[in-house]
């Protein structure tokens, strides 16, 4: 694990301990009995959620990304469609699809650049994932709302035919103000020819509502290979906004600039999701 990885996991935890006062002891996030919630995907932010899908509900997601490449040509990503479904109060089955083409790979999917950058080799892949959610733990007091994310990706087109994996563990806590908190942590396998490796991807976002619709939010995330041939780092600011057309639907947009000279220069992502 390298050094800049501890120590940005360091910074998120400082930062944690500077708002977790204000939240509320003894708080519980569930709804009213019988009532079904209100949507929250996990497309709003590279953080996903920490909540899973109710029993016997479907969300859809999807979203298309356009990536702005410092050396090479630019990537476009879509539809990135995942379908989940509740197959009882803790656990979800997660399916879904993406395709991608350009320069590099998509930051906002955890994908890495090519091996040379600085090459202008145009580059087309899919892959499928598949995988579960479950929910680890309810929001008690200073207990955080968490869940654990265990996923397959494995390639339809393109030259990579490898599968990899990912798991992320996000928790996080809904504040007096209902402003949400969130961390995660994503670790991933990855391979380029001969060149097999780990991805490091941490993440912290506050969110934010703004009357009963709106919620925007404000994140950081990173990507950091570990154990591949050529390093990779990245490091990325992002802003956010999505609008609740109805308690079951929703439309979203975020933006994001890199921070270092390996990130993209920026990325605009704009997407939705349907509860059923």
């Amino acid at each position: 694990m390298s050094r800049q990885f501890i120590f940005y996991r360091f910074v998120a935890c400082l930062f944690a301990l500077v708002l977790l006062p204000t939240v509320s002891l003894g708080q519980e996030i569930e709804g009213e009995a019988g009532e079904s919630k209100e949507i929250e995907t996990d497309r709003d932010s590279f953080t996903p959620s920490t909540s899973t899908v109710e029993r016997g509900r479907w969300i859809l997601e999807s979203a298309y990304s356009f990536v702005d490449n410092r050396r090479v040509y630019e990537t476009h990503s879509f539809p990135e469609i995942v379908l989940r479904h509740g197959i009882n109060e803790i656990m979800e089955l997660r399916l879904g699809w993406n395709y991608e083409v350009g320069g590099a790979g998509s930051p906002i999917s955890g994908n890495l650049p090519s091996a040379q950058p600085e090459e202008s080799k145009l580059e087309r892949e899919s892959r499928m994932l598949y995988g579960t959610k479950i929910l680890v733990s309810d929001q008690r007091g200073m207990l955080p709302q968490s869940s654990f994310i265990l996923q397959g990706l494995t390639p339809t087109y393109g030259e990579v035919n490898a599968t990899q994996m990912s798991a992320t563990y996000v928790f996080g806590w809904t504040l007096r103000n209902s402003w949400v908190l969130d961390f995660a942590t994503k670790y991933g396998t990855g391979s380029l020819e001969e060149d097999h490796f780990n991805t490091w991807s941490p993440s912290t976002v506050i969110k934010v509502p703004v009357g009963e619709r709106w919620k925007v939010h404000v994140e950081y995330f990173g990507v950091f290979t570990d154990g591949r041939a050529i390093e990779t780092t990245q490091h990325f600011f992002s802003p956010g906004a999505h609008y609740l057309i109805s308690k079951n639907f929703e439309i979203g947009s975020r933006v994001g600039w890199g921070l270092n000279d390996q990130s993209p220069n920026s990325f605009i992502n704009v997407g939705f999701g349907w509860q059923y």
